[in-house]
Parts: structure tokens; C-alpha cells; sequence
């Protein structure tokens, strides 16, 4: 028993000299663990001036909503503009605002004869589907023309003119006439880009109408 012992004691310490200075060291192993880990030549104390500044993520861009007037129309007009609206559901976000404005064009039939004449020209304008015009029945040199429409600018006439003539009216005409005429525009609140582009081909549909920014 007492040999047994001896041989036990004499493999471990014979063990513990070959694991200690003939195996050799493991590649994971660190044997100057705590030297490796600490190092203060190379620590640096940094005040909190000289960190580097966070970069901010930029927001999103907002997107810009304007107020948008489409005009300017005659009483007579304005109800075909309205009616045009209608698929955008605009609710309360759509007014209309009153205005007069200087006239310095319009679009026109010349004088007839006699009343029973000019009522005749009207009833020719209804069959070719034109429906906005007024008889003029004040006194003067243009009493008894047929006005279908008076226009701020003469572009504007002119696209009147070009459309009429389109529906085959072949006998209106273009002339400066200055006067003021009651007009109507129709102000649309909060417009976005996707809304923008839908007015603004609405606005192609009615010769002469233009859109702009609100000004009031």
C-alpha cells in the first residue's frame, strides 16, 4: 500500500515538471493575462470638450401645402368650375372669393338687327352646345350682341376664341372692351403636389382660367 502511495506522488509531481516546463503553451492561453489587458502608456484622459460631435440625422422635409386659387370665372362660369371640383371631395377646404376685375377683352358676336334676331343667334349657340354667353340689352353701339366672355388679357380671349371656333362658331370675335365685370374665384386650401397636378388639369378643361397662390 505504502508503494502504491509512492508511486502516486511521484506521477503527479513527474506530470506537474512536464505541464510546467517541457509541454508547450496553449494558443489560447495568455500567460501575462493582466499586463495584456491593462496598459496605461497607452491610456488617454479626454475632456468632454474634445469628443466628436454626434452627427443629427436630418428631418424629413415637411412638405409644403399652399392655398390655391383657380379663376377667374363669371357668374355664368363659375357653376362648371364648381361641378369640376366635386370628385376631389374638398369640403371645407374649398371657398370661393368674390372679386371685380378690369376687363380689357372680350369675346363676342356682333350686334343683331332686333331682339327676335339675337334670340335667334342664341338658340343657334345652344345647338352647337355652347351655353355660356349673355345678350347684350343695353342701349348703345353694342346692343343686341351676343358676349361670350370677357377676359383680362387678350391671350385669354384668344383661347376662348379657339375653342369656340372649335364647336364650330364661326361668326364671334375678339374686341378690346373696358369694363368691370363681377368675377368669382375658387380658393382650395392645403394643396400638395398630387393635389396641385389635378387642378391643374382642371384648369386645362376651362379656356382662359389659370391657376396661382391665393392673394388674400
Amino acid at each position: 500500500m505504502r508503494t502504491l502511495f509512492l508511486l502516486l506522488l511521484l506521477a503527479n509531481i513527474a506530470f506537474f515538471g512536464w505541464s510546467r516546463y517541457v509541454a508547450p503553451p496553449e494558443a489560447s492561453a495568455d500567460p501575462l493575462p493582466l499586463g495584456r489587458q491593462i496598459e496605461p502608456q497607452k491610456m488617454k484622459v479626454i475632456a468632454p470638450g474634445e469628443l466628436p460631435a454626434l452627427t443629427a440625422r436630418p428631418a424629413p422635409a415637411a412638405v409644403a401645402l399652399k392655398c390655391i386659387e383657380w379663376g377667374s370665372f363669371s357668374v355664368a362660369d363659375a357653376p362648371r368650375a364648381e361641378k369640376a371640383l366635386e370628385p376631389l371631395q374638398l369640403g371645407a377646404r374649398l371657398a370661393p372669393r368674390r372679386t371685380e376685375e378690369a376687363a380689357g377683352w372680350w369675346v363676342f358676336i356682333a350686334p343683331q338687327a332686333s331682339r327676335a334676331a339675337a334670340l335667334k343667334k342664341a338658340a343657334e349657340l345652344r345647338a352647337l352646345a355652347v351655353e355660356d354667353f349673355f345678350i347684350v340689352q343695353d342701349d348703345g353701339p353694342t346692343r343686341w350682341a351676343l358676349s361670350l366672355g370677357v377676359f383680362r388679357s387678350e391671350d385669354a380671349a384668344q383661347a376662348r376664341l379657339a375653342a369656340l371656333r372649335s364647336q364650330g362658331v364661326r361668326s364671334a370675335q375678339i374686341g378690346a372692351r373696358e369694363t368691370i365685370v363681377p368675377k368669382l374665384w375658387l380658393q382650395v386650401k392645403g394643396v400638395d403636389g398630387g393635389l396641385y397636378a389635378r387642378l391643374r388639369e382642371l384648369a386645362r378643361g376651362i379656356e382662359g382660367s389659370e391657376l396661382r397662390e391665393c392673394t388674400q
